[in-house]
């Protein structure tokens, strides 16, 4: 196991190639600040390396994330910056970019609420995992502000333009079991087995053909903008790459041999 104390405002460690990564501002539900977001970039960037498989991302304390910590957004504030489009710019749209970008399977558990900016944190991420206790709120419309960080992309993708509208103007609350029913995430768990089942997971995950995983991530997220041709060309492409893989390979001798594969996540 590897620790890596990078910043107060998350911690991050190394296990069984999951790099697990925790937001760690609990008296503030863990929102979101100048220097929690810069070490969050810092960790998404260790998670490129060859020794990380997989990530597994939560929050610490009762809340998973509350969104941007309003406190900034005081003109007294040190970090004031009335532009919030430079702060989308600077903060927030490469953080989801790092997470939806990397060719590895990210998994999240939402411990407790998720809120505004929050919720878009988790949407981005492969696999979402959720508390029985936490929410999902879209609180951006209680400040005037509209859904951002991806949530307008990531919400009528996920559950349809309806849910989404309706979800974005009135800012209700959704619980973890209608999250799940709606397809907004993918499994609720009982709050003291959410994380042992979202660390299982991902350490299959890091055990497994993440050379591929990463194709698999890119050509999902590619689907929703593209034609059905379009989309049958890339397949066609991404499956040249992983049929020329050594975890390919090595799947293939497994098999024949009826042993468990020993994937290395190879190219």
């Amino acid at each position: 196991m590897c620790s890596q104390p990078a910043s107060s405002e998350i911690n991050t460690h190394l296990a069984e190639g999951v790099l697990h990564i925790t937001l760690n501002r609990p008296d503030a539900l863990n929102s979101l600040n100048a220097s929690m977001h810069q070490a969050l970039q810092r960790a998404f960037d260790r998670a490129q390396n060859t020794d990380v498989r997989a990530v597994l991302l939560t929050g610490n304390g009762r809340g998973f994330c509350a969104g941007q910590d309003l406190s900034e957004q005081s003109p007294e504030h040190k970090d004031y910056d009335p532009d919030l489009g430079q702060t989308i710019e600077k903060y927030y749209n490469p953080l989801i970019r790092k997470i939806t970008q990397l060719p590895k399977p990210v998994i999240c558990a939402v411990n407790g609420v998720a809120a505004g900016a929050g919720v878009s944190l988790a949407l981005a991420c492969d696999i979402v995992f959720a508390a029985r206790s936490a929410k999902f709120i879209q609180a951006f419309a209680k400040i005037g502000l509209i859904p951002d960080s991806g949530s307008t992309w990531f919400l009528p993708h996920l559950i349809g333009p309806a849910r989404a509208m309706a979800l974005a103007l009135t800012a209700e609350p959704v619980s973890a079991e209608k999250a799940q029913q709606w397809g907004l995430i993918w499994q609720v768990t009982e709050d003291d087995q959410l994380l042992e089942t979202a660390h299982q997971l991902a350490i299959e995950l890091a055990q497994g053909p993440t050379f591929s995983f990463g194709l698999t991530k890119q050509a999902i997220h590619a689907a929703s903008t593209q034609s059905l041709n379009d989309q049958l060309e890339l397949e066609k492409a991404f499956q040249r790459r992983a049929g020329f893989s050594r975890d390919f390979q090595e799947g293939v001798q497994a098999f024949l041999e009826k042993r468990k594969p020993n994937f290395t996540g190879s190219e």
